[in-house]
């Protein structure tokens, strides 16, 4: 009897080390975008901002761990019409795009994927002929209808895409084209909802989404509910996407305020880089 029990003894210290171990290694593995400190009401107060996060804004920060094998970086419309000059919207979003440095954070989101083996995945926007058949269409879809954008001829050809509003920005193809990026089929209004991303991130065993792309507002913002809304954990990167800017509208500081209200945390390109780097630390 005393054998036994000396037996059960061992088994349960070699299991109670091996879990030790098991959670060290999790833990080496990850990085946790924590909350800012806490400050007392009459110390610092900043609303979130295109390159800061928000400190003491009156709001729950629930933060975001970022651990090597479940979170993924998901971009949406990394395209010429958007971040082109050449664009047909730059009109409109130049000014956003500039102001935040949308082009290069979201190429310095690729590096550092690249660099780390952080999965990918980009949900492009595309219209086909048959789209613009459609009978009814929402404000912005009419635009975009109008004035040609994201047009390819169809599903089956790439005849025309190089170079083309729909393409992908050149200094984003080393790293969309590299065999390891999952390019979804298209989104066809704003969300995912009408394309394969939430099929793809599943198959991935992805459950955390770190969210950049344009438009802010649009498809961005749209693409961040619908992801919260199937499971997802999502934290935005908010000098990684960019909005429309008119004379009566501003889609980017409409999109800051959902992002802050939605998801577990939203934070910059900078801070976001550094904590891939050190959640895939060896």
């Amino acid at each position: 009897m005393n054998n036994f029990y000396s037996r059960a003894a061992n088994a349960l210290a070699v299991s109670t080390l091996a879990n030790l171990a098991l959670i060290a290694g999790v833990m080496t593995a990850a990085y946790f975008l924590a909350p800012p400190p806490a400050y007392a009401a009459d110390e610092i107060s900043r609303a979130a901002t295109a390159k800061t996060p928000p400190i003491n804004d009156g709001l729950p920060a629930p933060g975001f761990n970022i651990t090597a094998g479940d979170t993924a970086i998901v971009v949406t419309d990394p395209q010429n019409d958007f971040l082109s000059p050449d664009g047909v919207t730059w009109g409109v979003v130049g000014k956003s795009i500039t102001e935040n440095g949308t082009v290069e954070n979201i190429g310095a989101l690729f590096k550092v994927a690249s660099e780390t083996g952080m999965p990918v995945f980009v949900s492009p926007h595309y219209y086909f002929e048959h789209d613009h058949k459609w009978r009814f269409e929402g404000t912005l879809e009419t635009l975009m209808h109008n004035i040609g954008m994201f047009d390819r001829p169809h599903a089956l050809t790439l005849e025309a895409f190089e170079g083309s509003g729909a393409d992908w920005l050149d200094q984003y193809k080393p790293y969309i084209n590299n065999g390891k990026t999952v390019v979804t089929s298209p989104h066809k209004v704003y969300g995912p909802d009408s394309n394969d991303l939430v099929l793809q991130l599943r198959k991935a065993g992805v459950n955390k989404v770190i969210l950049a792309g344009m438009s802010s507002n649009l498809c961005t913002e749209s693409h961040m509910r619908a992801l919260i809304e199937n499971g997802f954990e999502v934290m935005v990167v908010t000098d990684a996407t960019a909005g429309a800017i008119t004379e009566h509208y501003n889609g980017y500081a409409a999109s800051l305020t959902n992002f802050r209200m939605i998801a577990s945390a939203v934070d910059n390109t900078e801070n976001t880089v550094n904590a891939v780097r050190a959640a895939y630390q060896r």
